[in-house]
């Protein structure tokens, strides 16, 4: 006895296209933001790009120059005996790299390792094998678009510099990566 077949496709037939899709727009993304971190390293665009990026539910700022990569959130090895906010130990092209859960480290609950969460590598020239624990990566923000906060600090955080309002009334901190590698709690993970 033969079955019926039927018009309408298989549910799981039918999400492949959709999970396909997404990946080749996720790949395409992706390739657009490298390229652009390309361009605003090697100077040739004359906009002043920064990666947005959110740290817990704050959005900041980034410069490329210290920016060596954006990985997703693949195996993190816990090291005993360290801060809450020092996630251990990944490997990145064959470089072990700390992770650091910077929301937890500046005081906000911890971030969530989620599908978004993404780790962004700290460039060679910082000369500290680290990446930030980021709830999300919102891509490449222009300064030049956005209005300057004045006297408006983000606090005492001496990495925190300046603040920016975008064309949607968002708020901006820039970081300044340079600075974290440089303060005491932050190199001394162990408790």
């Amino acid at each position: 006895m033969t079955q019926p077949i039927s018009d309408t496709p298989s549910t799981s037939y039918a999400r492949k296209p959709d999970r396909a899709a997404r990946r080749s727009r996720l790949r395409e993304f992706q390739s657009q933001l490298l390229e652009r971190m390309q361009i605003a390293r090697s100077g040739t665009d004359v906009r002043v790009n920064q990666l947005g990026v959110m740290v817990g539910q704050t959005r900041c700022l980034l410069d490329l120059q210290q920016v060596s990569e954006i990985m997703s959130v693949g195996a993190v090895t816990k090291v005993p005996l360290t801060h809450d906010w020092y996630l251990g130990l990944s490997n990145v092209r064959g470089n072990l790299i700390g992770v650091i859960d910077f929301a937890r480290f500046q005081g906000m609950p911890p971030s969530p390792m989620e599908q978004e969460s993404r780790i962004v590598v700290f460039s060679p020239t910082l000369s500290f094998n680290c990446g930030l624990l980021v709830s999300r990566v919102l891509g490449l923000r222009n300064l030049t678009d956005m209005v300057v906060q004045d006297g408006d600090s983000q606090g005492t955080m001496p990495w925190s510099g300046q603040r920016y309002r975008d064309e949607e009334s968002e708020m901006w901190t820039q970081l300044d990566l340079s600075l974290i590698v440089q303060d005491p709690r932050f190199l001394h993970i162990g408790l």
